[in-house]
């Protein structure tokens, strides 16, 4: 997922390293004995009360306005085109899918359960063919019924790639892989649901029919951009201005980067939805242009929560750990942090220059930038997240980044620089999120490791909000230079599938929206990604990915720097409250709830 869920898009702020090392000392202390109210009906809940378990959970009451600040936009709030992960998260307010995550804390929350749908899919035909029965009384902003036919015009927008650019494709690709139908709105057919894929026998029964079986197709309709779209509410590139509400929340006021108000939809009923619990009257989302000043706000007590889930930034976090420990909790996120080589660049299309980078960094260096052990992670050693099937975690260590290199192999850098003919270093340009402090501070880090091995490396800050127009084009990679981009990746399902393919498979190298930052065209590769959707069973794929996993690493594409660690703030009015696997480790936004409505 685009850290945010995929991809990226993770918010911090920048502070010195001295800042940093003060976080470290405080979290290496614990603090003191205090963790802060162990959850008596006021106060804050107590520190890792909501990790992995639920915080006062009884304690919510309906009504009042949660409040949730953020350093960063969404990508989009379009269904089809969001990619953030916490946008996927919040879209569930005002969207709903055949299927999704259990509002239950850490692994349980990741598991699927019915949502529009009566339950999940009767599955035939060797695993091609997934039948759904829509639930009654399921309606629009307006009242009126939601359809079979609305979910499949939903899932058709994900082929209207040219106006709708950005989403996850999965759908697309696994439905129509030989790219036949060319999306609605180019669609001939009168009712422009022209997808042979999808059968719609009536309003409430919808067919899908898999070209060949795909061991994670129920995972993809679980994704947002999965959720119906009703035809006649369509504004095309306009939609994730005021998009059309099938949840219990609808768009009451947006503007852009600034601040976004939802209110209740009065046609959404409690009946008709297992999953949401709607406990708030208004949920309204400030964002600000400094992460400090969003810090500030947290811990003043006039924001419940950081939409971003990206944790705390180095000063915002050494003051919460010091004097408001009860209010945070310290989850692992499903994210690797790291930098990526395009190919395209020369001479990163050189696989020795790759691992000269690789070798040459300083690796607790990196760590450290992004806030050491607890507020960063472990030094990320491969790029297969903990909580993937198949992953070894630090185990699989190719390039001893954990171990015997951790502060950098000078010897073996300067091998690989002699062995791709650039004995004496070479100029990059390293791009960097400018609204991402803590990226910087990584980028900077990495131009000082490089710099002692005759790599010079020029930082280039670009605008954060329009990332998939400027690194996520190829073309505009190579026009500036772009040899190191730093991002971050988190699984937008639990799968090797759900995390790699974007990344690694030929097949989603895009023209924009790319993911595919390294250009990866790898037969290997692709075959055993091609092997792993049809395999069924839990132990092959395990197997598959694992191997996916190695082969990514041996083709030197990716400096790791963590499997991320973060510290994130939840008011002391934050009731319901706990983190989750579907959302790489951030709270469920959901069914959160204020313990005093106001």
């Amino acid at each position: 997922m685009t850290t945010q869920r995929t991809s990226g898009q993770r918010k911090r702020s920048f502070a010195a390293v001295a800042a940093v090392a003060a976080l470290l000392t405080t979290a290496a202390c614990g603090g003191g004995g205090d963790d802060g109210d162990k959850g008596s009906s006021t106060g804050a809940a107590g520190f890792d009360a909501a990790n992995n378990k639920i915080a006062q959970a009884s304690l919510a009451k309906k009504g009042g306005t949660l409040k949730f600040g953020g350093a960063q936009d969404a990508d989009s709030w379009d269904t089809t085109r969001g990619y953030y992960g916490f946008m996927w998260n919040f879209a569930r307010y005002y969207s709903r899918q055949l299927v999704t995550g259990k509002t239950e804390p850490g692994a349980a929350g990741a598991e699927l359960t019915p949502d529009l749908a009566t339950g999940l899919a009767k599955v035939t035909d060797d695993g091609k063919t997934y039948t759904y029965t829509l639930r009654d009384g399921v309606t629009w902003e307006d009242g009126k019924a939601i359809t079979s036919k609305d979910v499949k015009y939903g899932i058709e927008r994900v082929w209207a790639q040219d106006v709708l650019s950005g989403g996850p494709v999965y759908l697309k690709d696994v439905l129509d892989p030989k790219g036949e139908y060319k999306g609605p709105y180019k669609d001939t057919s009168a009712d422009k649901l022209g997808l042979k894929a999808i059968d719609t026998p009536d309003d409430k029964t919808i067919v899908f029919h898999l070209p060949q079986a795909n061991s994670d197709f129920e995972e993809m309709l679980a994704l947002v951009s999965a959720s119906p779209v009703r035809q006649d509410k369509d504004t095309k590139s306009k939609y994730g201005l005021k998009p059309f509400s099938s949840g219990p929340y609808k768009f009451e006021s947006y503007s852009p980067g600034k601040e976004l108000t939802l209110t209740r939809n009065a046609s959404w009923k409690q009946a008709s939805d297992p999953i949401r619990k709607a406990y708030p009257d208004k949920i309204t989302v400030t964002f600000f242009s400094d992460a400090n000043q969003l810090d500030q706000r947290l811990l003043n007590g006039d924001l419940d929560l950081d939409i971003n889930q990206t944790g705390m930034s180095p000063q915002g976090r050494t003051t919460a750990l010091k004097e408001h420990k009860g209010n945070l909790d310290n989850p692992v996120s499903g994210y690797i942090r790291y930098a990526v080589f395009p190919q395209s660049v020369a001479p990163f299309d050189n696989i020795e220059c790759r691992k000269a980078v690789i070798y040459g960094a300083d690796h607790v260096s990196l760590q450290t930038a992004r806030g050491g052990p607890v507020a960063g992670g472990d030094i990320g050693t491969n790029m297969l997240p903990p909580s993937i099937p198949g992953a070894e975690g630090q185990k699989y260590d190719p390039y001893e980044i954990a171990g015997a290199n951790k502060d950098g192999n000078e010897a073996k850098a300067k091998e690989a620089l002699k062995a791709c003919g650039k004995a004496s270093g070479f100029k990059t340009t390293i791009a960097v999120r400018n609204n991402k402090p803590v990226e910087v501070a990584t980028a900077q880090s990495l131009q000082a490791s490089l710099k002692k091995i005759g790599i010079t490396a020029e930082i280039d800050q670009y605008d954060g909000s329009q990332t998939s127009g400027i690194i996520g084009s190829p073309e505009n990679v190579k026009k500036k230079g772009y040899g190191i981009i730093i991002m971050g990746w988190g699984p937008d399902f639990p799968s090797v599938q759900g995390f790699g393919l974007p990344l690694w498979n030929s097949k989603y190298i895009l023209e924009s929206g790319n993911s595919n930052f390294a250009l990866i065209k790898d037969k290997t590769i692709d075959g055993l990604f091609d092997q792993y959707v049809t395999t069924l069973d839990d132990a092959g794929k395990t197997k598959l990915s694992t191997e996916i996993n190695h082969k990514v690493m041996e083709g030197a594409y990716y400096l790791p720097f963590v499997f991320e660690k973060f510290i994130n703030w939840r008011s002391d009015n934050l009731a319901n409250v706990y983190t989750t696997d579907s959302y790489s480790g951030m709270y469920d936004f959901v069914n959160l709830g204020l313990k005093s409505p106001k």
